[in-house]
């Protein structure tokens, strides 16, 4: 535990962190980059490029500091933390790396603000922080370890097939090279693609499982990134996926890991509801199959939010779903008219997901909240539920970005 006297110095440097964040967090993965190139392969250039990663980092770090006497209200964000850090293999010896980073930045960054009984106390919390952290790694990896079909770091997977889903999606089948058998996993996880670099390295992705747990393949459905701005790269490993990775190639895969998942043991009688944007269907079509399956009298509500029919995946999939389980209920939305001379199937939502829409299939609100998509889909959903006042317990999403951008209302 922390001494009193480095809890209080800590918590009194979260209003200087909460002026400089970013300016600090900038800088820390500037030098971190710079002295310990070893350990860029652990990040996504694309993140750090928009300032995502950055922004992220500080939001976590003020966190960190005004609840250093307060951790349990931290323990979401661990979970979160830890299940990212085991799907890219962190280790501990990664840890000693950041540390002496963070604090040099701390130091370079404050000047003389970062006394000496600053930096000390700052690197007494880091190390229990730390701590946690490696803790909990551990025990993720000895879970991973003992589960049938089981196994820890990378190892080599065939691809069985590619499936285009749509004009920017496409489904990879995944099988283990040596005809292993597949760990089950829990439905809204993710697994980890390891592939080479341009710089001679190797660099990591985190994919959705995007099939029901139970199959002897896993699949995981990519959408290309194209950077559509000039300051934004497109996606590097999206586009080998697509591009440069053919049926038979073999491609490095960690095992599943994520802390938003269905569980599926779980017995509710309010209805469910799920809700995508884009590719944010690939969990949540995972989840509405398990659900389908383990629960065939619960009523279900499936959400899916597309651009325009061209980019939308599995629509034929859910509409079959939705054919065979009368307990659920498919709508469409799309946020582009559509092209001229075509009507839309009746029912098929031209906007945008909003109360109203969620409304019209649960009045009384009282259901159980799964949701995934880009930023302004994520951030006007999750505050609409927050406006709602549903208990935490009853709302779950998957973000792919840094999720401390949810608390940023969308412009």
């Amino acid at each position: 535990m922390l001494s009193e006297k480095t809890v209080q110095i800590v918590k009194s440097t979260a209003p200087i962190l909460q002026e400089h964040g970013e300016t600090l967090t900038r800088h820390f993965y500037k030098r971190m980059f710079a002295h310990n190139p070893e350990v860029a392969p652990f990040f996504n250039p694309a993140n750090q490029t928009s300032g995502s990663q950055q922004k992220a980092l500080a939001g976590a770090i003020c966190a960190y500091a005004a609840n250093i006497d307060n951790l349990d209200v931290l323990g979401g964000a661990v979970e979160l933390i830890a299940q990212k850090h085991a799907s890219l293999q962190i280790k501990p010896e990664h840890y000693p790396i950041v540390g002496e980073n963070l604090l040099a930045s701390i130091r370079e960054v404050l000047g003389e603000g970062a006394t000496d009984e600053v930096i000390n106390a700052w690197g007494e919390a880091y190390g229990l922080l730390s701590g946690i952290l490696i803790g909990r790694e551990a025990q993720i990896y000895k879970e991973q370890v003992s589960v049938p079909g089981g196994w820890e770091g990378f190892k080599p997977f065939k691809v069985l097939r590619k499936e285009k889903e749509s004009d920017i999606i496409t489904s990879f089948y995944l099988k283990p090279a040596a005809g292993d058998a597949l760990p089950t996993f829990k439905p809204g996880q993710y697994i980890t693609v390891q592939v080479p670099s341009p710089c001679g390295h190797t660099t990591m992705r985190n994919y959705s499982l995007s099939d029901k747990p139970g199959r002897d393949y896993f699949r995981i459905s990519v959408k290309r990134e194209t950077g559509p701005k000039a300051d934004t790269p497109k996606g590097y490993v999206s586009n080998f996926l697509h591009e440069a990775v053919q049926v038979g190639d073999s491609l490095s895969i960690a095992p599943p890991c994520g802390e938003f998942f269905l569980d599926v043991e779980a017995k509710h009688s309010r209805p469910l509801v799920l809700m995508a944007a884009g590719v944010g269907i690939t969990p949540i079509i995972s989840i509405l199959q398990s659900a389908l399956e383990a629960m065939p009298d619960r009523r279900i509500v499936c959400i899916h939010a597309s651009l325009h029919e061209g980019v939308q995946a599995f629509r034929k999939t859910l509409d079959e779903m939705a054919a065979q389980h009368p307990n659920l209920t498919v709508s469409y939305c799309y946020s582009e008219a559509p092209p001229t001379g075509i009507t839309r199937a009746a029912g098929d939502v031209t906007g945008l997901v909003n109360a109203s829409l969620i409304e019209s299939f649960v009045p009384d609100r009282d259901a159980d909240y799964y949701f995934c998509g880009p930023k302004p889909f994520m951030v006007e959903i999750y505050h609409q539920l927050l406006t709602w006042g549903l208990p935490p317990a009853q709302v779950h999403f998957e973000f792919f970005g840094p999720r401390q951008e949810l608390d940023r209302k969308a412009a």
